[in-house]
């Protein structure tokens, strides 16, 4: 059933995403070369990072659940998290990494972590890397590392977001009656169906 389901939808193009979400937010070669830059500065965040992301999730009873369901996931997505934030400064913004943030946005939806969740925990990572940057750029430096990190956390918050509405579109096409349950069950035909 769920193969005659997809064939009625057409999944988003992750890539197609990005070059949009590119042009909406006027992120440029310029911007990339930035955030290539801000590298070594940052990425050393990496693991300071993760560790108050999920610490402010797990404040949420509902959140701590969920990350605390099976052994070793809090672990294993310290790990994710710490590669995804240090992808922020690649310099590298095409396919492939459209590709990981739709999956990224699939695999929360799948453990049952919400946009309600995850948009106001990005906060954080916001909050500590843009202090970080305060404290270690030179003044000149500053207005041009925000502008691009900006840019690129308003372009992974709608990648992942549009991977969360494809899961929805799906779970609802499969019948599934809550909103929470057809994110997690569109997430799950998407993530093996589609092979995302």
């Amino acid at each position: 059933m769920a193969s005659r389901i997809l064939g009625t939808i057409v999944p988003m193009d992750p890539h197609i995403m990005l070059e949009t979400l590119k042009r909406r937010t006027g992120f440029n070669e310029a911007h990339m070369r930035v955030l290539a830059g801000l590298g070594h500065y940052m990425t050393p965040l990496a693991s300071e990072v993760a560790l108050a992301f999920y610490d402010y999730l797990g404040r949420d009873p509902e959140m701590r659940d969920i990350l605390w369901a099976s052994p070793g996931r809090v672990e294993r997505l310290y790990g994710s998290f710490a590669t995804w934030y240090r992808e922020l400064f690649s310099g590298v913004y095409d396919a492939a990494y459209a590709h990981r943030r739709y999956r990224i946005g699939l695999i929360h939806a799948r453990i049952g972590i919400t946009p309600g969740h995850m948009v106001p925990a990005m906060g954080i990572v916001q909050e500590i890397s843009l202090e970080h940057m305060r404290t270690a750029l030179r003044t000149g430096e500053i207005f041009p590392a925000v502008e691009a990190f900006e840019k690129i956390i308003a372009i992974e918050i709608a990648l992942i977001d549009e991977s969360y509405l494809a899961a929805l579109e799906v779970g609802f096409k499969l019948g599934t009656s809550s909103s929470r349950d057809a994110l997690v069950e569109g997430a799950n035909v998407l993530l093996k169906e589609a092979r995302v």
